[in-house]
């Protein structure tokens, strides 16, 4: 099993009859796009909500300017009119609120107006701004939508999984990675092990691995198909991540592919470049206040006295995939990164500080002969990647209540970390929670590295490598905090089964 990995993997054997595969245009514009007012084809969503702020996201059909309207007490209105969408933007749009007030459901409607100032189509949005107070508060976390070929199936409804996690009323969501699969196609159907034949929703730009902007853009545009998704978009806030297979598997800068389905541009740096221009259209991130920033993927969202959470980008600065075991350090965060990252934990004053990974620490991910993670399988003392991760932890030893999570190995597990099992041993105990995926192949497990002394409190995987959402072996983590600092962790599945429950008490 371990030979197969859901990063090898390839699709099984394509059966045409049954398939729903439609032209683009069919899908993203509805029949009333002839009313020739503004559509908004792809749903609505919110991102980064804090204590007093937050981006709304949405899309048109056409050329037009995204108009925001925040409902009040009583009949009050304050309208927002944002930016001019066009298709330099996949006709995207974003409006950063600021000054809400803190602790309240914010209630939104969304629309476009045409050159001539007319709307039209509306959509609702509500988010929670956090209370500035030790009020309670939860969020899920997940990742990896549609990996594997696995796509929208509209015989089992869609992402169903998606609708779960919806039920479950969080806060907020944190998508750890993995948001969509540029490298991975997805055919009309697909044949599972058992005979059954998995149908997928199609639009042109997904039975491709993606080179221009416009299939990257497909990709984002494919997932905003599914209902499941964009009814939790509008209700429950996004915090967005990006990993691998928003550009191509196990990327890293500099790299050139060898792959010869890219037959157009085989220069990672190039589809990098399309790729994080289409995620940051199509994830509702500020486009930024602060030009010293730029789009920055790494940010603290603020949610209050009791959780700051730190999301990283493990892929921008990345050095390349060797075996690990150098004895100079080498990063996959970037120095930059790492040194914000433990500036801003030693400033925080939340009771949690929850670090947001979109790879795992302890768990080995191989890229063929080489490691695609922190992980070297030595399980000696620090070496490569390793190194920036031990400095890391020894400079944050003396900050409380600091918990990772993760997603990216497409099975879920949770890991206590400890000194007095570590070849590493100067750092602070620590917990490390990991969930996924939401719509793609499940698998597992992995190998597991023992530098950092991890213990496998938990696991659930796959039933066999590369099994369908069907088997209903799609995971997310839920954390709830309450008015007392408590964090009670729990692992679910795709029905939203408890699998797992973890109680941490507040560090003093």
């Amino acid at each position: 099993m371990a030979e197969i990995t859901r990063r090898t993997v390839l699709s099984t054997t394509a059966v045409a009859a049954g398939a729903l595969s439609l032209p683009t245009a069919a899908l993203a514009v509805p029949a009333q796009v002839h009313s020739g007012r503004p559509r908004m084809p792809s749903g609505v969503a919110s991102g980064d909500v804090t204590t007093d702020g937050g981006v709304i996201w949405a899309r048109a059909d056409r050329p037009s300017r995204m108009v925001a309207t925040l409902r009040g007490p009583g009949r009050s209105r304050r309208t927002i009119r944002g930016p001019w969408v066009t298709p330099g933007t996949d006709h995207t749009g974003k409006i950063d609120l600021r000054h809400l007030a803190p602790g309240r459901r914010h209630e939104i409607e969304v629309a476009f107006e045409d050159e001539h100032g007319r709307r039209g189509e509306t959509r609702d949005l509500s988010f929670t701004t956090a209370a500035k107070g030790r009020a309670g508060q939860s969020f899920v976390w997940t990742g990896d939508t549609a990996g594997q070929g696995w796509g929208i199936n509209p015989d089992l409804g869609g992402y169903v999984a998606y609708a779960t996690m919806h039920a479950t009323r969080p806060d907020f969501f944190v998508h750890c990675g993995d948001t969509i699969y540029a490298d991975g196609p997805i055919e009309a159907s697909v044949t599972e092990p058992d005979g059954q034949v998995w149908r997928n929703l199609v639009i042109p730009e997904v039975t491709v691995v993606a080179q221009t902007l416009a299939q990257y853009r497909g990709r984002h545009r494919y997932n905003h198909l599914d209902d499941n998704l964009t009814g939790m978009y509008a209700e429950v806030p996004v915090l967005a991540q990006w990993d691998d297979h928003e550009t191509t598997n196990n990327w890293y800068p500099g790299e050139v592919l060898e792959d010869p389905r890219y037959d157009v541009e085989r220069r990672v740096d190039v589809l990098a470049t399309h790729a994080k221009r289409a995620w940051w259209e199509w994830q509702p991130i500020s486009n930024g206040q602060d030009r010293r920033e730029g789009q920055r993927i790494h940010r603290k969202v603020a949610r209050g006295a009791h959780l700051d959470v730190f999301c990283l980008d493990m892929r921008t600065f990345k050095d390349p995939n060797t075996s690990g075991l150098e004895r100079e350090r080498t990063s996959l965060i970037g120095d930059e990164q790492v040194r914000w990252l433990v500036r801003e934990l030693k400033r925080s004053t939340a009771t949690w500080k929850v670090i947001s990974a979109d790879l795992p620490l302890g768990i080995v991910v191989p890229d063929g002969d080489m490691q695609e993670s922190l992980s070297n399988r030595d399980p000696g003392a620090p070496l490569g990647k390793e190194i920036e991760l031990a400095w890391l932890l020894k400079e944050i030893k003396d900050v409380p209540g600091v918990v990772w999570i993760t997603a990216d190995v497409h099975y879920c597990a949770a890991h206590h970390y400890s000194p007095e099992r570590a070849a590493f041993t100067d750092f602070s105990p620590f917990w490390e929670f990991v969930a996924g995926p939401i719509n793609a192949g499940t698998f597992g497990p992995n190998e597991m590295d023992a530098t950092f002394g991890p213990r496998v409190d938990f696991i659930r995987t796959a039933d066999y490598p590369n099994q369908s959402p069907r088997g209903g072996n799609q995971f997310f983590g839920h954390a709830d905090i309450d008015r007392d600092g408590t964090l009670t962790v729990t692992l679910r599945d795709a029905k939203g089964s408890v699998l797992y429950t973890r109680e941490l008490s507040p560090e003093r």
